[in-house]
């Protein structure tokens, strides 16, 4: 028999999923939230890390494919940035981070990321690229910071894409979807091979069938149906919701 709260968890992971795919992000923050509160999520970070990398790869990976196929990732733009992340985010996976010193840096990541864009003007229309070495520093140093808390990455990139005015809304969402799918994949890779990778996949199941169906809605609005200002308008939302829950101590 299903239990009321499994149904409430997915029903939850279902609109987090929709909401962070329309945007170009896989959801992890969203997913940490949501898990974290449940009577399922065990005491160690890493329990949280594996289930938000994972159902990550689903809703990044559907993402990336609808930008990609409405013509908006730029290759060029997402090389350098993913270069340098991919190996980064291996090793933070592999790094051991938990307790206090885990909570301080997923808190003070979020609420920077909502208010750097808040207060910024992220409105783009004519990008100006990167360096690559600048890119490259950027994306090493999220790729790092992904892996030790266990998100894809996508919170803090993709900010970074819009307030440095590196690229209009849908070219950061494209860009920022591969970004996350390729860093939640280094991240698991990181773990499992520190042997710290232990799924339940009569959880993961239903997880990922929740997560996939709100993140091929989602990414199907935010890729062929919203506008840039309706791109940016659901991105602060994401963010201000994310860093709200950590700040009031929700999340592990």
């Amino acid at each position: 028999m299903v239990s009321t709260e499994l149904v409430l968890v997915l029903l939850a992971l279902f609109s987090v999923a929709a909401l962070y795919s329309s945007v170009g992000l896989g959801g992890g923050s969203g997913y940490l939230a949501v898990l974290s509160m449940t009577t399922f999520a065990a005491s160690e970070a890493i329990w949280l890390k594996q289930y938000a990398w994972s159902l990550n790869l689903i809703v990044a990976g559907i993402a990336f494919w609808h930008y990609h196929q409405s013509g908006h990732h730029v290759r060029s733009l997402s090389t350098p940035f993913i270069s340098a992340s991919v190996p980064m985010a291996a090793l933070g996976g592999f790094l051991l981070v938990e307790g206090d010193v885990y909570d301080v840096l997923l808190s003070i990541a979020l609420i920077v990321a909502a208010w750097r864009l808040v207060s910024g003007n992220a409105g783009v229309t004519e990008a100006i690229r990167p360096s690559a070495p600048k890119a490259a520093a950027v994306g090493g140093g999220i790729g790092l910071a992904s892996g030790v808390i266990g998100l894809g990455g996508g919170i803090f990139l993709l900010p970074a894409l819009m307030l440095g005015r590196w690229a209009t809304a849908k070219e950061a969402a494209a860009t920022t979807s591969l970004f996350v799918w390729l860093n939640s994949l280094a991240g698991l890779a990181g773990a499992g091979l520190a042997g710290r990778l232990d799924p339940d996949l009569d959880l993961l199941l239903p997880f990922a069938s929740a997560v996939l169906m709100g993140g091929v809605l989602g990414s199907k609005y935010g890729s062929q149906v919203s506008t840039q200002n309706g791109i940016r308008g659901l991105l602060v939302v994401v963010l201000i919701f994310a860093a709200a829950k950590r700040s009031l101590g929700v999340l592990v």
